[in-house]
C-alpha cells in the first residue's frame, strides 16, 4: 500500500506512521513518520532560514497554511496579493536569501505579478508560491485555472510545479538555489491542492550551495593595469547581492586609494553617505555633476550591476567602445548591459571585494583631486535646506531639514516611484547596506508594503517611507497589516494632487494640455488613525516641525506606525535634475 493509497484513511495534513508489512515474528524496523507535502514545504523553508512569509490565503494551499500553523515561520497576512509580493521582494533585498510570498490561483496570481516584475528587473531573490487547482482537474477550465508557466515564464528565473509530492523538499531547495544563483531573481512554484495533501517521507533535501566566483590572476592583473593607467577612475556599486562586510571592505579600500564611488539608482548605502569616496547616485533624477561622471571618467568599474538603461540615460551615455568599462557581476549573460565591455569579472560582490583587498596601488595626485572635486559637489548637493519654516503651504524641504538630524546611524528609507522620491535620493543619509529599499523598475505602490516588511525584518531600526499621494493609495491598505503585526514605520505622504512625474513628461511634450494626471484625495491622516496608527495632516509649513515631533513620539511611546500627510504645492520640485 502506498502513501497515496492510505491518504483517505489517514486524513489530511497529519503526521502518520507507515504501516507494517511482512512476518510479525521478525523484529520490526522503526516505522518512519509521514507528513503531507504541504507540511514538508514549510519545514524546508524553515531549514533554509526563512523567518516569515507574506500571504493572502486561498483554499488552494490550505495544507501549507496548516503547516505554517505549527511552524516557527511567522505568517504575515496581507490585504492584497500585490502588497504581499512587494513585501516579499523587499524582504529579499534586506536578507541574504529570498523573500517568500504565497497567493492563490488565477486572480491571486495575477495580482502578485507586479511584485514579480519588480524582483525580475531589480535582481531580487524571491519565491512566489501559487496554489493551483487539483491535478485531476487540469486542462478542463476549472474554477480559476490558468497556465502558470505561460503566465510567468518570461518574468521569472524558473517556474516549477509540484506534480510529484515526494519532490516537495527538493523543489524548495531548487527554487532557493535558482533565486540566489547567478544574477538573483524571482522563482515561481505552483502547488496543486490535492498533491499538497499526499503523505510522504519528510526527510529534507539539503540546501544547494551557490557559487560566488572571484577574480582570477588574469583578472587581478588586468584590473591593476587599468587602474594604474587611469587618471579618473570611478566605481559604481549596485544590485542586491551585497553583505555589510563586503560594503565595509570596499569602502575602506576606496578611501585608502582615494578613488570615488557612485551608487546605482535607488541603491544608496553600499558606500556610506558620509564616506569621502562617496560621490552620489546615478540614475533618473540625478544631479548634473554625477551625470557628467559617466563621460568624464576614463575607467568605470561596475560592481554588482551593469550599465543599463537608467544609468546610461536611455542607452545614450557611455556608449563609445574606446572607453574602459570593467563589469563585476556573477551573471555570465550580462543581461541588461549597455555600452562597452573591456572585461567581465565573474564574481559576486563579496568575492570580488575579498580579492580586491589584495591589490595595493600607489595613490595618484590625480585621484585625490578627482575624488575631492566630486565629493565636494555631492556634499553641496546633499546639504540640508534651512530648517526655519516659511509662510505658506507645507514643504518637503522643511520636513527633511527637521527629520534628518533625528535619524540614527542605521536609519532605513523605502519608497516607490514618483518625483517625491527625489527628497530621499538627495537628503536621506544612507550609511550602511541596506539602507535604501526601492523599486528600480519604477513600480508604484511599493512604499507602504516595503516599509512594513523592513520594519518587521529590522524592528530596532528607524524605518521611514516617502510616498506620493497617487502611489500611496495603490497599497495604502497594507497599513492594516502594519497595525496587525506591530510594524512601526514613519510614513510621509507628499500630496501634490497629481501623478507628478507623468505631469512633468506631459508638460514637456504637450505643454499646457494637462490630461489624465490630476487627483482629488481624502484626508490621509484620518485614514491612518482609522487603521490603528498615528495620523496627522499638515497644510501649513509652520506646523511641520511639531507634526514630525508628534509622529516620532507616537512611534517611540505608543509602538505604532505614524503617518504625516503633507499637503504641498502642486508643482513642487526637489531640484532641477536630469532624466
Amino acid at each position: 500500500m502506498t502513501a497515496t493509497d492510505i491518504r483517505p484513511q489517514l486524513g489530511r495534513s497529519q503526521e502518520q506512521e507507515l504501516p507494517q508489512t511482512g512476518c510479525e515474528s521478525v523484529p520490526a524496523a522503526p516505522r518512519p513518520i509521514l507528513k503531507s507535502a504541504g507540511h514538508v514545504i514549510v519545514d524546508s523553508l524553515a531549514a533554509h532560514g526563512v523567518e516569515r512569509t507574506y500571504v493572502v490565503p486561498g483554499e488552494s494551499f490550505l495544507d501549507v497554511l496548516d503547516g505554517l500553523h505549527r511552524s516557527d515561520i511567522e505568517t504575515i497576512v496581507c490585504r492584497h496579493e500585490g502588497g504581499a509580493a512587494y513585501m516579499a521582494e523587499a524582504d529579499g533585498k534586506l536578507n541574504q536569501r529570498p523573500g517568500v510570498a504565497m497567493v492563490t490561483r488565477g486572480p491571486g496570481a495575477a495580482n502578485a505579478h507586479v511584485g514579480l516584475h519588480t524582483a525580475w528587473q531589480d535582481s531580487t531573490p524571491m519565491l512566489l508560491f501559487v496554489g493551483l487547482i487539483p491535478f485531476a482537474h487540469r486542462d478542463r477550465e476549472a474554477f480559476q485555472e490558468f497556465d502558470i508557466k505561460a503566465w510567468f515564464d518570461t518574468g521569472a528565473k524558473r517556474v516549477m510545479v509540484l506534480d510529484h509530492a515526494e519532490r516537495a523538499s527538493e523543489i524548495v531547495a531548487e527554487a532557493m538555489f535558482a533565486a540566489m544563483s547567478g544574477r538573483p531573481g524571482p522563482v515561481v512554484v505552483g502547488l496543486p491542492e490535492d498533491i499538497l495533501r499526499d503523505l510522504i517521507d519528510p526527510t529534507l533535501h539539503p540546501a544547494i550551495p551557490v557559487a560566488h566566483g572571484g577574480m582570477s590572476s588574469n583578472d587581478v592583473e588586468a584590473l591593476k593595469a587599468a587602474l594604474a593607467s587611469s587618471k579618473k577612475p570611478l566605481f559604481v556599486t549596485g544590485g542586491n547581492d551585497w553583505t555589510q562586510s563586503a560594503a565595509d571592505q570596499l569602502t575602506a579600500w576606496l578611501e585608502r586609494h582615494r578613488i570615488p564611488a557612485a551608487a546605482e539608482w535607488r541603491t544608496q548605502g553600499t558606500v556610506s553617505f558620509d564616506s569621502p569616496s562617496y560621490v552620489g547616485p546615478i540614475g533618473y533624477g540625478r544631479p548634473r555633476p554625477t551625470y557628467d561622471l559617466l563621460e568624464e571618467t576614463d575607467l568605470l568599474v561596475f560592481v554588482g550591476t551593469v550599465p543599463g538603461d537608467v544609468i546610461t540615460d536611455g542607452f545614450v551615455c557611455r556608449q563609445d567602445w574606446s572607453k574602459k568599462n570593467f563589469l563585476v557581476t556573477i551573471d555570465p549573460s550580462l543581461r541588461g548591459r549597455s555600452g562597452p565591455v573591456s572585461r567581465q569579472i565573474l564574481a559576486k560582490p563579496e568575492a570580488f571585494v575579498r580579492d580586491l583587498a589584495g591589490i595595493d596601488l600607489q595613490v595618484k595626485e590625480e585621484w585625490k583631486t578627482w575624488t575631492g572635486q566630486m565629493r565636494a559637489e555631492q556634499e553641496s548637493f546633499a546639504a540640508l535646506p534651512p530648517s526655519t519654516p516659511t509662510p505658506g503651504p507645507a514643504r518637503m524641504d522643511t520636513l527633511m531639514a527637521h527629520l534628518v538630524p533625528t535619524l540614527p546611524e542605521d536609519a532605513l528609507v523605502t519608497f516607490g516611484a514618483g518625483e517625491h522620491t527625489n527628497w530621499a535620493h538627495r537628503y536621506f543619509p544612507t550609511r550602511r547596506y541596506a539602507s535604501m529599499i526601492s523599486a528600480r523598475n519604477g513600480s508604484m505602490g511599493y512604499s507602504i508594503p516595503s516599509a512594513v516588511a523592513a520594519s518587521l525584518a529590522e524592528p530596532r531600526r528607524r524605518v521611514v517611507t516617502i510616498a506620493g499621494d497617487g502611489e500611496f493609495l495603490m497599497n495604502g491598505q497594507e497599513l492594516a497589516t502594519a497595525a496587525q503585526y506591530g510594524a512601526t514605520p514613519l510614513v510621509i505622504v507628499m500630496d501634490n494632487q497629481e501623478y507628478g512625474t507623468i505631469r512633468t513628461h506631459q508638460e514637456r511634450h504637450y505643454p499646457e494640455r494637462v490630461s489624465g494626471t490630476q487627483l482629488k484625495n481624502p484626508d490621509f491622516g484620518m485614514m491612518a488613525t482609522a487603521f490603528g496608527g498615528f495620523g496627522i495632516t499638515v497644510t501649513e509649513d509652520k506646523d511641520v516641525p511639531a507634526a514630525l515631533d508628534r509622529a516620532l513620539a507616537a512611534i517611540e511611546k505608543d509602538g505604532v506606525f505614524a503617518l504625516i500627510h503633507l499637503v504641498v504645492e502642486q508643482r513642487v520640485k526637489a531640484y532641477q535634475a536630469t532624466g
